[in-house]
């Protein structure tokens, strides 16, 4: 014997009848990006709250290097390997369970130099986050960022809100269109006072002059003389770590900072 179907079997059955908060359909459609973007936001955020990490430090260069790799490939991978250790172990990463950690090092979680500064982060025995994006060839996370400060990311523009909104400093590390996308959105937000105080260092300054005309934008008149300041170049990394000082690492998120800076951030 079968049961009769219930009399409202198809207004249950409706897909109008699913709770919106499990409704995939509804959620992945065209009308609810906006929700997606805050879903990306808050996750992260809130994540990133309860392990208590106040502000990081950015390093980005290519997935393409590696340890064992052609030419300097080798060298990029240890000084963002040597970097990550460093900025960890001198930076405010490392305290006592339940403290405020500050200038983790945060990557785009993928292989590489991202790899190798996670990497360093986790030889010092500190935290570290991957702010990951989800490609049509999947990137995968590498397995050196902390699993639970492992971001997935749809949207390239959440994903460069979060790497930049908590950034004390950004190093860079030689690198393609990804590289050169993050390094001219961090440079532009110190442009424009955006992130005013916020360092940056290009890793190996041969590589850098070679591939960009800096000089060039100013011939051309695209920028001024003093845009040229706004960033410093390095070899190692150890001198990377010395110019983040020299240009007042941390004042960007420094809880006693003036009225101006403030409102700059």
């Amino acid at each position: 014997m079968t049961d009769s179907p219930k009399p409202n079997a198809a207004q249950i059955a409706s897909p109008s009848y699913r709770l919106a908060a499990l409704d995939q359909d509804f959620l992945l459609s065209e009308t609810t990006r906006g929700i997606r973007f805050l879903l990306e936001y808050e996750k992260a955020d809130q994540m990133l709250k309860r392990a208590h990490i106040a502000s990081t430090i950015v390093v980005f260069g290519s997935a393409r290097i590696r340890e064992d790799g052609p030419g300097k490939q080798a060298h990029w991978y240890a000084e963002a390997r040597r970097f990550g250790r460093i900025a960890s172990e001198r930076g405010g990463a490392l305290c006592e369970e339940g403290g405020t950690r500050y200038n983790v090092i945060a990557t785009g979680g993928g292989p590489g130099a991202m790899e190798a500064a996670n990497r360093g982060a986790r030889e010092a025995g500190a935290p570290s986050i991957g702010f990951n994006i989800t490609l049509p060839h999947e990137q995968e996370p590498n397995s050196y960022s902390t699993p639970e400060l492992t971001f997935a990311f749809h949207y390239f523009a959440m994903r460069k809100m979060h790497l930049a909104m908590r950034a004390n400093a950004l190093v860079v590390f030689p690198g393609g269109f990804g590289t050169m996308d993050e390094l001219f959105e961090l440079l532009t937000l110190r442009q424009t006072r955006k992130a005013s105080h916020v360092p940056i260092v290009l890793i190996d300054e041969a590589y850098w002059r070679t591939v960009i005309n800096f000089e060039k934008f100013i011939e051309y008149g695209m920028i001024d003389a003093a845009d040229l300041t706004l960033f410093r170049f390095a070899d190692t990394a150890e001198a990377a770590w010395e110019a983040l000082l020299e240009q007042g690492l941390g004042a960007a998120h420094d809880t006693d900072a003036d009225e101006d800076l403030a409102r700059d951030m």
